[in-house]
This record gives structure tokens, sequence and C-alpha cells, in this order.
């Protein structure tokens, strides 16, 4: 059992389970945020390179169900028609996943913490994510770039996507079907760019991979309740949560 703690006491190994389950149900029912809510929790009890490697598997097989539930041509088209995002989002996870192992923790607490903190209480306050897109290919670089050099270092590279997708009306189907395509594929470059950077390695691929049960059992949750929810209200208190969770971030970025 020692080797799934991933180094940690075995009430930090069963609390990441507890944040895996209600990660796992969270994007079950409304889609994303499950990587926001696995990294801001786990940086709080464990160090941001294993809380990184943590959240990688259940990613990859969460976002594989999520794209793939409405079959493989709507997944293919959706990859297709978003291409550029994506190649943006991999480029820039390509090309900073290798600076984890050399920046701090606290400059990645901090790195985490303000952009969680900014989305969480943005959205809390009804102010609508939506950009005036005059040039909407030019959008499409610029916001997949963003997300990827952030996605690199700290897992996530969902914010930018959703704004994107607010700002161009897509509908909810095709919302939650293009952030399971866009989340999967990056998150496969992501798990080869940490396999190679040593962040995922005989330690914390072990952990990683006893994380995706409880995630994807919070996922099935998910969707059993997804219907039966509010779904302002459920993605308001997520999002107080997130508040919540970056503070604590930020506080130990600063202390």
């Amino acid at each position: 059992m020692d080797i799934l703690f991933g180094g940690l006491p075995a009430w930090a190994f069963w609390t990441a389970c507890a944040v895996a389950l209600g990660a796992g149900f969270v994007k079950g029912a409304i889609g994303f945020a499950m990587p926001l809510i696995m990294m801001s929790a786990f940086g709080s009890f464990m160090p941001p390179d294993l809380a990184l490697a943590g959240l990688i598997l259940s990613t990859v097989t969460t976002n594989v169900h999520q794209a793939l539930r409405d079959g493989w041509g709507p997944a293919r088209d959706a990859a297709w028609k978003y291409r550029r995002m994506i190649a943006m989002i991999v480029v820039g996870i390509v090309v900073t996943a290798p600076l984890v192992p050399y920046l701090p923790q606290r400059v990645l607490m901090g790195l985490l913490g303000v952009p969680v903190l900014a989305f969480a209480l943005v959205q809390i306050a009804g102010v609508p994510l939506k950009l005036k897109l005059e040039h909407q290919t030019r959008a499409e670089y610029g916001l997949g770039i963003v997300g990827g050099l952030y996605g690199g270092v700290s897992g996530i590279w969902g914010p930018p996507v959703i704004v994107y997708l607010l700002s161009i009306g897509a509908g909810k189907a095709e919302t939650v079907r293009v952030q399971g395509v866009t989340f999967l594929l990056g998150a496969v470059v992501l798990m080869g760019a940490h396999l190679n950077s040593g962040v995922l390695n005989a330690v914390s691929l072990p952990f990683s991979a006893a994380l995706v049960v409880p995630a994807a059992l919070g996922m099935w949750l998910g969707f059993l309740l997804q219907d039966r929810l509010d779904p302002a209200r459920f993605r308001r208190w997520t999002l107080i949560l997130l508040a919540l969770t970056a503070l604590n971030l930020l506080r130990k970025a600063v202390m």
C-alpha cells in the first residue's frame, strides 16, 4: 500500500482520494473544473509537483469518457473544428512542462492561486466571460497558447477554453464535448511531457493511478445527478470552494 501513497502519510493519501472523488463528481455534473479543484486542494497538503502528477491520469481517463460520450464521429469533428486552439495548447504544454522541477514551490502556488481566485471571483460576481471576437481565428490561437503555457506547469488549461466557447456562443452539448476533446488531447500531451520531465516517476505514477478510481466513481455519480441538480446553484458553490482553496494557496505562497 505504501507505494500508492506517493511518499505521503496515510491521512494525506485518503484526503487526496476524497478530493478526487469530489472533483470527479463536479466534472460529471458540469463538465469541467476537475483539475482546478484537485490542484488547488492538493497544493495545500502536498508538494506542487506531486499534486500535478496526481491529477494527470485522472484527467486523461475521465476525459476519454467525456470526449467519446456521443461517439467517435462528433469527437473527431470537434477536434477538427477547434484544431487551431488544440494545437496551441499542445505547443504551450510542451514548452512549459520541463520547467516544473525548477520552479520554487512558492512560485507554483502563487501561479496557481492568482488565476484560480480571479476566475472564481469573476464568476461568482456574475460577470459574463465573453470576449468580443472580431477575429475568431486569432482568438483561437491566442487563448490556446495562453492555456497551454499555463497548463504545462499547473495541469490546468480549461479557463481560456471555456472563455472562448462562451464567446462564440457554443451550445451546451458542443461545449461539453469540445471541453472533453480538448482536455483529453492536452492531458495526453501533458502526461508524455511529464514522463520526460520526471514529474511522473516511480513514486508519483502509482499515486496518480490510484486516484483514477475515486475520480471515475465521482464522475459516474455526477452523471447520475446531472439532470437533478440546479446547475447555477451547484456551480456557484463550486466556485466558492475554488476561491477558498485558492486563497489558501496564496496564503502559503506568501507565508
